[in-house]
């Protein structure tokens, strides 16, 4: 889940161009004095730039929520029930 809008994967920023299937891959040099190459980006690839990108995970207001209460120390952490979940988890994870 994101919480913060502006992280992005620094791996696809500015990434642009055909999926293998679209066309085939050129080989050869970019011209002179251009600053952008071309990439090829795999079906999956793509998929995985989309997912990155969607915000539909995300419950804005909610989370705005959460962030006022953490600013203003209205919101209480239960630090007990999470240890006790984690233990639980691990203790599933070791069967």
């Amino acid at each position: 889940m994101k919480v913060n809008s502006t992280s992005s994967n620094p791996l696809l920023n500015g990434v642009s161009g055909n999926t293998r299937t679209d066309s085939p891959a050129s080989s050869g040099a970019s011209p002179a004095g251009s600053a952008r190459a071309d990439v090829d980006l795999s079906p999956a690839a793509r998929q995985l730039a989309a997912l990155n990108s969607s915000d539909a995970d995300v419950r804005a207001a909610r989370v705005q929520q959460i962030r006022d209460a953490l600013a203003s120390g209205e919101l209480q952490i239960d630090t007990g029930k999470i240890a006790d979940s984690l233990l639980a988890s691990v203790r599933e994870l070791l069967k």
